[in-house]
């Protein structure tokens, strides 16, 4: 392609759900009560966290940066949505669909990173438990978290640095309800091949190295576990865990579907809209159902609302 004769594109057109249009104002409406749930659900989540000293614990304290990764991901690609449901379709200036990209890959790597750090505090709270409290101090939590923050500001730098000496020529169409990397790359009349390898390069320290964390440690916590006695404790020690793991299994499972499908677009909206969308969403009702403590604290934060009240 001839770049001098090449028109470089300022906007972006999305078409979003196209097998959506006869339930336009149903989906819109269902759309927008998810959004509305999973930034309330998210938000008490953070409410219950420092509400309770009983839940001043670094499980919890990473909960809630969990929580706030939630809000982030879903307030970056939701609105967005909902006025391509509504509109059947939408367009967004170039700038603001690179931004939405960027946003959307700090937030999505965040999680990876969170829930790796999840796992190994599971894994020191069940497999080292009397080290647990000194391994495990605020120190080492807030050092872990701020290591996420870094790691991902450095990975959006450079991608944005890479994308930024891309130009855009057309077509200005974008088959998908976000700005994904891959839709974006296909817009492109430069040569790609940098931006694909770097972007393949940064999978393995944010997404594949984490997962494999995550399954080292959930082998040895089952191991750990296998080796109690007693059944009752067993399950009691398994409880600890469980909603993690099952965090886990929801948004890992979507994010390795979307690459065993990569070229089927229908399939890709399907799992992008899972984890973007229903897993934020579900992650507080996980959470929240299955442990006892936040129950607990929820029960007593209501009854002095409406005490008050």
């Amino acid at each position: 392609m001839n770049f001098n004769n090449s028109i470089t594109i300022s906007q972006i057109i999305l078409l979003g759900f196209q097998t959506f249009h006869d339930f336009n104002v149903f989906f819109f409406l269902l759309m927008f009560l998810t959004y509305c749930v999973t930034i309330c659900g998210n938000l008490l989540i953070m409410v219950v966290v420092s509400y309770s000293r009983s839940l001043h614990s670094p499980m919890y304290f990473f909960l809630t940066q969990l929580s706030f990764s939630d809000i982030l991901l879903t307030t970056t690609i939701v609105p967005n949505m909902l006025h391509i449901v509504l509109y059947e379709g939408s367009s967004m200036s170039l700038i603001g669909c690179l931004m939405q990209f960027y946003c959307f890959a700090a937030t999505e790597s965040l999680e990876c990173l969170l829930l790796t750090v999840m796992s190994y505090d599971r894994y020191q709270a069940i497999c080292n438990p009397l080290h647990y409290s000194s391994i495990m101090d605020l120190t080492l939590c807030l050092k872990a978290v701020l290591w996420c923050w870094v790691m991902i500001f450095l990975m959006v730098l450079m991608l944005s640095l890479t994308i930024s000496h891309l130009e855009f020529c057309g077509p200005n169409i974008i088959d998908h309800f976000f700005c994904d990397l891959d839709p974006l790359l296909a817009l492109s009349c430069s040569d790609t091949f940098v931006i694909k390898m770097e972007s393949e390069l940064l999978v393995i320290p944010l997404a594949i190295c984490p997962l494999t964390m995550i399954i080292v440690s959930y082998v040895y916590i089952i191991v750990t576990i296998l080796r109690i006695p007693s059944v009752t404790r067993r399950q009691k020690t398994f409880s600890t865990c469980s909603s993690h793991l099952a965090v886990v299994s929801l948004y890992y499972g979507s994010l390795i579907n979307i690459y065993l499908f990569p070229n089927q677009i229908n399939v890709k909206k399907t799992f992008s809209f899972f984890y973007t969308v229903v897993t934020p969403l579900l992650n507080p009702m996980i959470y929240s159902l299955s442990n006892t403590d936040i129950k607990q604290t929820l029960r007593k934060l209501f009854k002095n609302f409406f005490s008050i009240l």
